[in-house]
């Protein structure tokens, strides 16, 4: 049996991750993969849900939406499994913290940067460049013909976890050890030699530590590690079928499932006198779909 949370599953990254007290952890994982430039000394954890300006759009739902001292904003995701026009989503969930910073009155389109980072438990597979192949870190920035930066503002990077398998004595980055942990944390029996000096490190092993965590706490993670279990074979066994439009509809029944799972552990988080807020948090469920629940 795992000592420690899988990260792969919305309660595991979001308890690593997502969680104010703890923002220190996910500063020094966004400072590894961000340049210099964009140093962040502190975080404020914003709203995930983000409403459209009419009736007729549809809203955006972060796993994580903070925003640093200097006003940037940073869209934290985890992907578990490959889906059509991902990157399509990613920038459209750019959109929102980029609109958002208008401002009525005297305004001359200033804008803050934006970072949008996906933690992907897939490979990409439409690759236009070889040299892409079996790269771990796919970083996207607006360029023009000339391959010459035109806006350093707005920031796509994927992490194909899947392309990553650097052991231990091979880690050579602040950014290696943040991989190495993000992938091998689940199999851990101990605090990795790597990380025994390192109290960022060793915080986020102690919180991942499945005996620490109340006997509610890990109903609803092992409901959810389940439901991500059950969401991956499923996507196997379709592709291994060879059916593209069995692949879609396993999908759509799927998230049906996973869907209907997050509402039973919220009804139960509900019924044993949980808020709404903490019920949101631990599901992934937005603050209304938790409010149609039925106690």
């Amino acid at each position: 049996m795992a000592k420690y949370i899988d990260i792969f599953t919305d309660y595991g990254f979001k308890k690593i991750f997502g969680e104010e007290a703890n923002k220190t952890i996910l500063i020094d994982f966004l400072n590894s993969l961000l340049p210099a430039s964009a140093h962040i000394k502190d975080l404020t954890f914003k709203n995930t849900e983000q409403l459209p300006v009419t009736i007729n759009e549809r809203k955006a739902v972060y796993d994580i939406y903070c925003e640093n001292d200097k006003g940037e904003k940073f869209i934290v995701e985890l992907q578990k499994a490959k889906q059509n026009y991902f990157i399509e989503r990613t920038i459209y969930y750019s959109t929102f913290p980029i609109s958002g910073q208008a401002i009525k009155g005297d305004w001359d389109y200033n804008l803050k940067a934006v970072y949008c980072i996906g933690l992907l438990d897939f490979k990409f597979s439409d690759y236009t460049n070889e040299g892409e192949i079996g790269e771990v870190v796919h970083t996207h920035t607006l360029k023009n013909q000339h391959n010459k930066p035109v806006y350093d503002k707005l920031t796509y990077i994927y992490l194909e976890m899947p392309n990553f398998n650097k052991k231990e004595h091979e880690l050579e980055t602040r950014l290696d050890q943040w991989l190495f942990f993000i992938k091998n944390l689940e199999t851990f029996q101990a605090i990795p030699e790597i990380f025994k000096d390192q109290v960022v490190f060793i915080e986020a092993i102690e919180k991942a530590e499945l005996s620490r965590m109340s006997e509610e706490a890990q109903a609803t993670y092992y409901a959810g590690l389940k439901a991500y279990r059950d969401h991956i074979n499923q996507m196997k066994t379709a592709r291994s079928e060879g059916v593209e439009e069995g692949i879609e509809i396993g999908s759509k029944m799927v998230d049906e499932k996973v869907k209907e799972e997050k509402l039973e552990i919220a009804r139960n988080c509900l019924k044993n006198g949980l808020s709404i807020e903490m019920t949101a948090k631990l599901t992934g469920l937005t603050e209304d779909e938790i409010r149609t629940v039925t106690v």
